[in-house]
């Protein structure tokens, strides 16, 4: 399976904004951002004029960065979106928001969404009682997400869920962290991602 294995804050610094590829790391000094904010590159400082297509690529490829979706997967969820009533934007981000990696990692039982991605892979979790190791799995409402109990013994899920207790949880989620379990309690908005996406322009690219 193809998958990016250049340096995560490269992302980051192409984009000119936080994406949160590296868990804690990225709200501390050491941010790659905050310490080198021009793109990556010998030439990354140079100023540039960004076209009506440059800015709707460039909105693209930070959406899919965020999420750590694949040009290829990140296409079919835009077709996806075109199926589903309502407007088509806002439904692609419900779907991006509603992958089980992400839903991970926003319960907080994993630093990273690259980290929960692992996590699911290697089949620490079961959604609704049936273990389920497929990163891109999308979630429903009402659904269960819970550690399995053979790594709920492990220190570092521990650690996880005692750094997590004390975190917002976006409203559509609900966790128990004695139980090493969350809840889907309503479907995804815009509102709820955490940066600034404008779902717009991502319809503009695809509709060339």
């Amino acid at each position: 399976m193809a998958r990016y294995i250049d340096a995560s804050c490269r992302l980051c610094r192409k984009e000119k904004e936080k994406l949160f590829l590296k868990g804690d790391r990225c709200y501390s000094a050491k941010c790659a951002l905050d310490r080198r904010g021009t793109a990556p590159g010998q030439h990354g400082n140079r100023r540039t004029k960004v076209s009506e297509y440059g800015m709707q690529l460039r909105e693209k490829q930070k959406a899919r960065r965020f999420y750590g979706v694949l040009e290829k997967q990140f296409s079919n969820y835009f077709s996806l979106a075109e199926k589903q009533p309502g407007v088509t934007g806002e439904n692609l981000l419900r779907i991006l928001e509603s992958r089980l990696d992400n839903v991970v990692y926003r319960l907080g039982f994993a630093s990273s969404r690259k980290e929960a991605r692992q996590l699911v892979l290697h089949g620490h979790f079961l959604v609704d009682g049936k273990k389920v190791n497929i990163p891109s799995f999308l979630v429903k409402e009402s659904m269960n997400i819970a550690v399995k109990d053979t790594s709920k013994k492990s220190q570092k899920f521990k650690i996880l869920a005692e750094a997590a207790s004390g975190k917002i949880l976006p409203k559509w989620l609900d966790a128990d962290y004695e139980k090493m379990s969350g809840k889907v309690v309503a479907l995804p908005t815009r509102e709820d991602i955490g940066i600034e996406i404008k779902d717009n322009l991502i319809v503009e690219y695809y509709s060339k």
